[in-house]
């Protein structure tokens, strides 16, 4: 969206054609990007931030900076977990509290005699210079403030920075309210995802729900990779990335219908509580089996498919369509490209999760040892091209794993 040298009405039409397509998103964090992305096409902002608000708190939720943030290892930044209170202390904290629209043409000019702080340290780590600010809250049609986005160094057409202008403080509010429930269902889509990974949690004590984040942000991240790599588009990219990122975390929701007295075990598997225990690939799939969209599709493929090997080792095997009708697994291997590239990156995301967490039958594998055995299980367990993608992007992997512990 561009706002220069445009009539109101062009505006207008094109924030309500951004706001179709964003309808179009379920995951939160696909949802942020774009809010996030079109806010600073609309006010040529070099960079941006948005936080969403968790109890009393501000928590970093997403982040942009054109200056900073390039190449493969730039997801990193998007996995930095910090909150800040809501308070008078901080430019966010107090638009939070306040719900005032903050324009700041320079950040280094502020006199401190202000109600809020800036916080230099960003730019003290990075070299970054942020000097103008907009910040907005995110509020819905109820009027509840669900975040807060801060635009941050609108540039000329030179590649020079300027004040925020009247425009920008006009229509990306505009935008940001229209953008705000959008935000909050996709919040609730998240929170939904999460519930349903907690049933299976009180069932099976190893499925937490950090893991399914975990894997759920991971098999996003991989795919993402590996679709650059590929040549794949960037609009296709971002909204495949969308669904997997939720299909991967209802990986294992198959388990809740596996017996207490196998998911509870806290050893290994006997052989007949393991040959069991594979049929939880199949009930999961089994939920997903009336399928309405593309992410019930994937939901499936992955659930059914994620303990597929690339060589046909894996389980449960070629399946008929009516799952009803199965009888036996392993019947016939499923092999290579013949398993669905959703669950070929679940599975890999998955036991790279497992090996390098703690587990009530072991400790936590040094995490060279698991970048090994994943190089091992190159071209026999995994896709050859899904182990050099997520060899790539080790500094996001890792990101990931600090950011959703426990």
């Amino acid at each position: 969206m561009e706002c220069t040298d445009r009539q109101p009405y062009d505006i207008v039409r094109d924030i309500l054609k951004v706001i179709e397509e964003l309808n179009t998103l379920k995951d939160v964090d696909s949802i942020l990007d774009k809010v996030l992305g079109e806010a600073r096409t609309m006010t040529h902002a070099d960079a941006g931030s948005i936080f969403l608000v968790d109890d009393d708190n501000l928590r970093f939720s997403y982040v942009h900076n054109d200056t900073l943030f390039t190449g493969p290892g730039a997801s990193k930044h998007l996995y930095t977990d910090y909150a800040l209170p809501i308070n008078e202390q901080s430019i966010v904290g107090y638009t939070a509290m306040t719900g005032e629209i903050l324009n700041i043409p320079d950040a280094y000019e502020l006199t401190g005699d202000e109600p809020y702080a800036f916080n230099k340290s960003f730019d003290e780590e990075t070299g970054y210079s942020t000097r103008s600010i907009l910040t907005i809250p995110l509020r819905t049609f109820q009027s509840r403030i669900v975040g807060v986005m801060q635009l941050i160094n609108a540039k000329d057409n030179c590649g020079l920075v300027h004040p925020f202008t009247n425009d920008d403080i006009q229509y990306a509010p505009l935008f940001a309210n229209s953008a705000s429930v959008i935000i909050e269902r996709g919040m609730m889509t998240r929170e939904i995802m999460l519930r349903m990974m907690k049933m299976a949690e009180m069932r099976d004590p190893m499925e937490t729900g950090a893991h399914v984040q975990r894997v759920g942000a991971y098999s996003a991240e991989i795919y993402q990779q590996l679709a650059r790599k590929q040549g794949v588009d960037q609009l296709t990219i971002k909204r495949k990335k969308d669904t997997l990122r939720l299909a991967a975390m209802l990986h294992d929701v198959g388990k809740v219908g596996i017996s207490d007295v196998i998911l509870k075990k806290p050893g290994r598997f006997e052989p007949h509580e393991a040959a069991i225990m594979k049929w939880h690939a199949v009930y999961g799939a089994a939920l997903f089996a009336n399928t309405t969209s593309e992410l019930d599709q994937l939901c499936k493929d992955i659930a059914l498919f994620h303990h597929e090997r690339w060589d046909g080792k894996g389980y449960p095997g070629r399946l008929p369509d009516d799952l009803g009708e199965v009888r036996e697994l392993c019947v016939q291997e499923l092999a290579g490209e013949d398993i669905p590239l959703a669950a070929r990156i679940t599975a890999l995301a998955d036991v790279y999760d497992a090996l390098i967490s703690q587990r009530v039958y072991k400790q936590a594998w040094p995490e060279e040892e698991v970048l090994e055995e994943i190089k091992r299980g190159r071209g026999t367990q995994f896709d050859p091209e899904v182990v050099d993608a997520f060899l790539d992007i080790q500094d996001v992997i890792r990101a990931i794993r600090h950011k959703f512990q426990g």
